[in-house]
């Protein structure tokens, strides 16, 4: 039997805890987040709040930056240096331009987010990921809610998240 010296015993675990970290971090996939982005049918009506929507499409794409980057499956790159050119896309319309703004920021994926507004009660979330290497769509997850408040959007979000982008067997 081999004895060792107790500062090496101790530092065992912890070599072998700080090389299953580095593998962990190597595994994550670097993915961009890009802002949501709406397409509200009801604007001509006047029922549409420009100002409630600007805040809520912040707190889904902050709240789907943190779910992703929480599951320990994706690293969230910093936008920062593309985030005002994507804002001034459409980037569900702007053949792979995220995939390119992406790329650029040194992320695998690319994600956009889109909800369509139909009327105060129906409206609809898309997620969509690109490979940015090659462009081609690797997931898309779509679901309807309604209710145009706080509570619909997070749940929305949260539901795509839990049942189709995170769910075992589940791309990103």
């Amino acid at each position: 039997m081999v004895r060792m010296a107790p500062r090496v015993a101790f530092l065992l675990p912890l070599l072998a805890l700080l090389l299953c970290s580095a593998t962990q971090v190597a595994a994550q996939q670097a993915v961009a987040v890009f802002p949501f982005e709406i397409v509200d049918g009801t604007l001509e009506s006047g029922v549409s709040d420009p100002q409630a929507h600007r805040q809520r499409l912040d707190a889904v794409t902050r709240r789907l930056r943190t779910r992703l980057q929480d599951s320990g499956r994706y690293r969230v790159v910093d936008i920062a240096p593309v985030v005002e050119e994507a804002r001034s896309h459409n980037l569900q319309n702007c053949g792979g331009c995220a995939s390119d703004m992406a790329a650029r920021v040194g992320a695998d994926l690319a994600v956009t987010g889109l909800v369509h507004k139909v009327s105060n009660l129906i409206l609809s979330m898309t997620i969509t990921v690109h490979d940015t290497k090659t462009g081609a769509p690797v997931a898309r997850a779509v679901a309807d809610f309604r209710g145009d408040n706080d509570e619909s959007w997070t749940r929305a979000l949260d539901w795509l998240v839990r049942n189709r982008l995170l769910a075992p067997g589940g791309r990103p």
